[in-house]
């Protein structure tokens, strides 16, 4: 990338309110989101958020990608890392003191610390704790917490852990502020369970864990007869169990931090 486009695009980007599209764009990557969504998570009007996605789109740092009859705006992956690379390999001249990438989790780790975020952190982020704490053996800390958490946890979640024999002891919702202090756990992955909480602009976590989106519909927002409700949640358990699963499975050890990040985000895409 030469000075005169990195400048261009720089100047896209000097705008509040495009920078915040390209902000949640970049959280949901390399997934994409319908301008709709984008607009109600920024509080924009639908006009305005169509006139910065078109911003974006011009200066090549998004596409649309149509799915049926919906558009979904995603991050040009390789143009935004020729923005990154324009500074690390030509700016910093690729000085490693200067800006290195973080390296993946050390895989010598005895315990590799874990959060999952929510919105209410009542049901689906609790559900992906106590999995964790029972399929990582040791080997992986699990904790959950909400942006807007819940005054308790859901029943029927709880109901459906219990009858999987998991362990309900210190289970109920909490503010992400509980690990923010400086005796918080420094995590090496942090996961978002649902899309309101990948959509929250919250601040990056110390230590540049790892993330990855893998969101899943609210059991709690499903209405009906009970055993539809109660096939809704056996559903949600069903899936975040596979993915927690294979994620257990994954070769830390063997991985680079790009082929971990593409593995973590193929799983909640699967």
């Amino acid at each position: 990338m030469d000075m005169e486009t990195a400048a261009d695009t720089f100047a896209v980007l000097g705008h509040a309110g495009r920078l915040a599209v390209f902000r949640l764009l970049m959280r949901h990557a390399p997934r994409g989101v319908r301008a709709g969504e984008i607009a109600g998570a920024l509080g924009l009007k639908q006009n305005t958020a169509s006139v910065y996605l078109k911003a974006l789109e011009r200066a090549g740092l998004i596409a649309p990608r149509r799915e049926g009859r919906a558009i979904f705006y995603a991050i040009d992956l390789p143009q935004t890392a020729g923005l990154i690379d324009y500074f690390l390999a030509d700016c910093c001249r690729g000085r490693p003191d200067l800006c290195a990438p973080a390296a993946v989790p050390d895989p010598a780790r005895r315990v590799f610390q874990v959060l999952f975020l929510c919105s209410g952190n009542s049901a689906r982020s609790l559900m992906a704790e106590a999995i964790l704490t029972t399929l990582g053996e040791g080997r992986f800390a699990a904790r959950s917490a909400g942006t807007q958490p819940r005054a308790a946890a859901d029943p029927q979640a709880l109901d459906l852990l219990r009858r999987h024999g998991h362990d309900l002891a210190g289970l109920r919702p909490k503010g992400v502020e509980t690990f923010r202090g400086p005796a918080a756990p420094r995590f090496d992955f942090v996961f978002t369970v649902c899309d309101r909480a990948a959509h929250e602009d919250c601040a990056a976590w110390p230590g540049q864990p790892m993330t990855a989106h893998w969101g899943l519909p609210d059991p709690a927002a499903v209405s009906g007869a009970p055993a539809l409700r109660a096939l809704t949640y056996a559903a949600t358990y069903a899936e975040l169990h596979r993915r927690i699963a294979a994620f257990v499975a994954l070769p830390l050890a063997g991985l680079e931090r790009v082929a971990l990040q593409a593995r973590l985000d193929a799983l909640g895409a699967a």
